[in-house]
């Protein structure tokens, strides 16, 4: 008997312990440190204000947060989404990191970090899976959505985006939300998860993430390799689909191939450059170069490993050094929020970054178009009509 409570002890210990980690493991992964942040001057705020607002990468839906509920940690949550004038945010979900994780060389068959946190976060019966992580995640958008009482809507197709457009034009603090795989290995090899995907509203997914796949290599892949014959039906049938393909994660050869297979704009959602932060993690110049003579836009993120910093001012360093090469119309912001990321601010200063953009002394126009103008005419070109 004993012995009995003895486990029974432990067992809710344990319990105790991996709730309350579960509750507060954000406070370390995704945190805003210190940091001078240039002070928004009328006309910044005014100009941020104006635009349509529009953030290509963020990773909320992994965390134990309420999305409409304002938190005190972490990164974008509605309120401070509404707080930072955003548009609209692209919930990317992640489903597989590798305990192992490294810039240069990570194995699939590594340990699964997603695994711990897939039973702090939803519960031990949904820690495995990739397709079922990852529907769980799209799930509780869903859901947000549904009880946001109109503020977060669900952005699938084009009239979408123009009714979300026109609401914003009215002024409605309305927020769009818009669905993204980190990874297309949460297909499980199958295409049939794909049309499952795309039915449950999932309208951009990166190929790769930290590891190769079926389907094509990863940056940080042991491969590194192009895509595969079943990887190039996969693009083939995005693009059929109107699911629009993030470049974001992908080894040099596979980028090569994407491009060299379609003819509709690509995104990377969340990327530096090399011009001013040199690792594999981040783009070429030729790779810039390619991306916007296909009409495409690169998300630059907010985080050390883009742009060598973390400050408004790394930012737009690395939009500058890719205006340098081909113009603004093909730069955006991807922030990766809430990816286990160190940031300067979270999505309620976002407005830190347009004042950054008008003290480097770019124009309006081209504040307006990095902001979201870029994105939304890519939206407009993949996303399907109805």
């Amino acid at each position: 008997m004993r012995a009995v409570l003895y486990a029974l002890t432990a067992t809710l210990v344990l319990a105790t312990v991996l709730y309350l980690i579960g509750q507060n493991i954000e406070r370390f992964i995704n945190r805003v440190e210190p940091h001078v942040l240039p002070p928004v001057s009328d006309h910044a705020r005014t100009l941020h204000r104006a635009s349509f607002v529009l953030d290509m990468h963020a990773d909320t839906t992994l965390m134990r947060r309420d999305l409409l509920e304002l938190s005190e940690f972490g990164h974008v949550d509605l309120p401070r989404l509404v707080q930072g004038g955003v548009g609209l945010q692209f919930f990317t979900v992640p489903t597989k990191v590798p305990f192992s994780w490294d810039i240069h060389t990570t194995s699939e068959g590594d340990p699964d970090v997603l695994r711990v946190l897939g039973t702090l976060r939803w519960g031990p019966l949904r820690r495995t899976g990739l397709f079922r992580r990852a529907m769980v995640q799209v799930a509780e958008v869903r859901r947000a959505v549904e009880r946001s009482n109109g503020v977060l809507v669900a952005i699938r197709t084009r009239k979408d985006l123009e009714a979300l457009l026109d609401a914003r034009a009215n002024g409605e603090s309305r927020v769009g939300s818009l669905l993204g795989l980190e990874g297309a290995h949460a297909l499980e090899g199958d295409f049939e998860n794909l049309t499952r995907f795309h039915v449950a509203g999932v309208r951009m997914i990166g190929l790769t993430h930290f590891f190769d796949n079926v389907f094509a290599g990863s940056a940080h892949g042991v491969t590194k390799g192009g895509l595969t014959l079943v990887g190039r039906e996969l693009v083939k049938r995005m693009v059929d689909l109107g699911i629009m393909i993030d470049l974001a994660h992908l080894s040099p050869a596979a980028i090569d191939d994407v491009l060299g297979l379609v003819d509709v704009p690509t995104v990377v959602s969340h990327t530096g450059v090399k011009g001013t932060c040199d690792n594999p993690r981040n783009l070429s110049d030729d790779h810039v170069r390619a991306i916007a003579a296909g009409g495409g836009v690169i998300g630059i993120g907010f985080f050390r490993m883009a742009v060598c910093g973390i400050g408004p001012d790394d930012i737009v360093a690395a939009m500058l050094h890719v205006i340098k090469l081909v113009g603004a119309d093909h730069v955006a912001l991807g922030s990766d929020f809430d990816g286990g990321v160190t940031t300067a601010f979270d999505v309620s200063q976002l407005a830190s970054v347009t004042q950054a953009m008008v003290d480097a002394k770019l124009s309006d126009e081209e504040i307006v178009k990095i902001l979201g103008g870029n994105t939304v005419r890519v939206m407009q070109q993949v996303l399907p009509a109805v």
